[in-house]
């Protein structure tokens, strides 16, 4: 779905920490932040005002 070396270098666009790929759910995950982008037809969109929100996960 997505290259692994593609990737290795997304970030968040608000936190510029790396990203986690959520497979089931087709999105790019920044739990720090809260936030879920979607990937659509194979390609992230990482735009903040289309993120899904959600409670962040505490380290």
């Amino acid at each position: 779905m997505i290259d692994p070396k593609l990737l290795a270098i997304l970030v968040c666009p608000m936190t510029r920490i790396p990203l986690r790929l959520d497979e089931a759910a087709q999105e790019l995950v920044a739990d720090r932040a809260g936030l879920a982008y979607p990937i659509r037809d194979g390609v992230p969109i990482l735009l903040i005002e289309e993120a899904r929100e959600f409670t962040p996960v505490e380290d």
